[in-house]
């Protein structure tokens, strides 16, 4: 994990920590549902920091006989885990205390003291989200933020942003549902502010679920760093083409590339040896994250024969 996702990750642990105890007090003060849901979603949001950062801390495993590529897939999965934690501990329970209070009104208490508490969380939300947005500006090179959600091979950074711009929303559906139940004398605007906040963390968790699902199962390194890759087996002078090539990212910085090579026949054993050697250098220079590499060997008979590494003619640029 890199440094701008780790300062990232604390920055809302920090924040949802002392969100969700302001929001458990303003609860125990007011009776509201939307306070509630609301403080039951940043305690699973502060839980969610420590699992990325349980998922940094095992990735870092040396590979065993059993797992011989390494644990670099552990952030995948605990990323995975966080979408499952916001969908229950978050949505579910947020729904489910909307209805509970739709069918059972309970007056509001202490209005101010609600509306001082998601003041105060609205605050800190938004310093956790200013970090998060910080540190994703210095790795996203000027891509979207919709693609880089889902193009990016770190899970930490989407995570976070996902996180805290579902938090900054949910707190102004709070916001409307406390104010609402206010200013009508009508308890289940209240509620409804929770259903809100509970359909919100619903998505959220099934777009991070859909994301971190396919880097689990296995995704190819993005277009430019493939053709970074294919550039640099090409311009080995032994080298007459590639006759097909697959990556396969095993972790955010860990890449899995095996490659069929076409050498120049006329080479010995040991050159051929010393030649895929090169090749590897070159991969590695070109492409630092390449860090399991195997080169297969072969010699080109019809170079038509043989289609070059097919990637998007709109190659777009490497992301982290």
């Amino acid at each position: 994990m890199h440094e701008g996702s780790r300062r990232a990750i604390f920055a809302a642990f920090l924040a949802n920590l002392g969100i969700a105890i302001s929001k458990f007090v303003g609860f125990i003060i007011t009776g509201s549902a939307s306070l509630l849901a609301e403080a039951i979603h940043s305690v699973a949001d502060t839980g969610n920091q420590a699992l990325l950062f349980l998922g940094n801390a095992r990735a870092k495993r040396e590979a065993t006989p059993e797992h011989p590529f390494g644990y670099g897939r552990e952030r995948f999965f605990w990323a995975f885990v966080v979408a499952v934690v916001l969908f229950t501990l978050g949505g579910a329970f947020a729904l489910y205390e909307g209805i509970e209070k739709l069918r059972h009104p309970h007056e509001l208490e202490s209005f101010g003291v609600a509306i001082a508490i998601l003041l105060v969380a609205v605050v800190l939300e938004s310093w956790s989200f200013h970090t998060a947005r910080h540190e994703a500006n210095q790795v996203r090179h000027g891509v979207g933020w919709w693609k880089f959600i889902r193009k990016t091979k770190s899970p930490e950074l989407p995570v976070v942003l996902l996180e805290d711009s579902g938090a900054l929303i949910g707190l102004v559906f709070a916001l409307i549902g406390v104010s609402l139940a206010r200013i009508t004398g009508n308890p289940r605007w209240d509620a409804a502010g929770s259903i809100a906040i509970g359909l919100l963390l619903i998505v959220i968790s099934v777009v991070l679920a859909v994301e971190m699902k396919g880097l689990l199962i296995g995704e190819s390194a993005a277009p430019a760093t493939q053709v970074a890759i294919a550039d640099a087996i090409r311009d080995a002078p032994e080298v007459q083409g590639i006759i097909h090539m697959k990556t396969e990212h095993v972790g955010p910085d860990e890449l899995l590339v095996g490659v069929k090579v076409g050498f120049e026949p006329s080479l010995t054993i040991r050159d051929l040896a010393d030649a895929i050697n090169a090749v590897e250098r070159r991969i590695r220079a070109a492409v630092p994250e390449a860090r399991i590499i195997y080169i297969e060997p072969d010699v080109l008979r019809e170079l038509d024969e043989f289609p070059e590494i097919d990637v998007p003619q709109d190659v777009d640029e490497a992301l982290p």
